[in-house]
């Protein structure tokens, strides 16, 4: 198991929320932060500190991508036109692996990656096993017939935790969706407040 994949346990209590709003966090158990110093008090951030936190949070949030990978997500986010922020989300949205998540084809953002790369999922009719490939509107993104059995694809369509947002078509019977439009932060279901306006002036110091 890799680093990225083993980090998903400390990283909600590192942040100190849940999240991904799961009921089996370990911050509904324990809100402190992970290690041998996490239950101690900690101190006023600094303007850094909270956009480092931002930046943390949502890197998290999207099954804790690289730093390479993240940055840029910001150099893209900035060169589009329009509020940067905003751009920010939209890009990350239109992973395929955010996509997957988020249309209930799987439980969480780190199966989803996983569902990706093992080439369970097409695009237009075409296999992508790449979990940062990014989807266009009105792209049609399908489950493969022989992967719709999974467990965890069983398992994902009975969650009642989170809904599919209105950007997505879902069809659950044929294992389809579809993004209707980039959404915009506000429509993005987080459990948690993100403030990709924090990330932006972080990577702009």
């Amino acid at each position: 198991m890799t680093k990225r994949a083993e980090a998903k346990y400390k990283i909600d209590r590192r942040m100190g929320q849940n999240i991904w709003g799961r009921p089996k966090s370990p911050v509904n158990r324990r809100e402190y932060g992970p290690g041998q110093h996490g239950q101690r008090r900690k101190g006023k951030l600094s303007d850094f500190g909270t956009q480092l936190k931002a930046k943390q949070k949502l890197k998290g949030y999207y099954g804790n991508i690289s730093e390479k990978q993240f940055r840029k997500y910001y150099a893209e986010a900035i060169r589009l036109r329009g509020d940067s922020g905003d751009n920010l989300i939209g890009l990350l949205e239109r992973r395929l692996d955010a996509v997957i998540y988020r249309a209930k084809f799987v439980p969480t953002v780190f199966s989803a990656r996983q569902f990706v790369n093992h080439g369970h999922v097409k695009v237009n009719g075409k296999r992508v096993n790449i979990a940062s490939y990014l989807v266009k509107v009105g792209d049609v993104i399908e489950v493969k017939e022989s992967s719709r059995e999974i467990l965890i694809v069983l398992e994902a369509k009975q969650l009642a935790e989170r809904d599919v947002p209105d950007y997505y078509e879902v069809d659950h019977n044929k294992m389809t969706a579809k993004m209707t439009r980039v959404p915009l932060p506000a429509d993005v279901p987080y459990p948690v407040l993100m403030e990709p306006n924090l990330v932006i002036e972080f990577y702009s110091r």
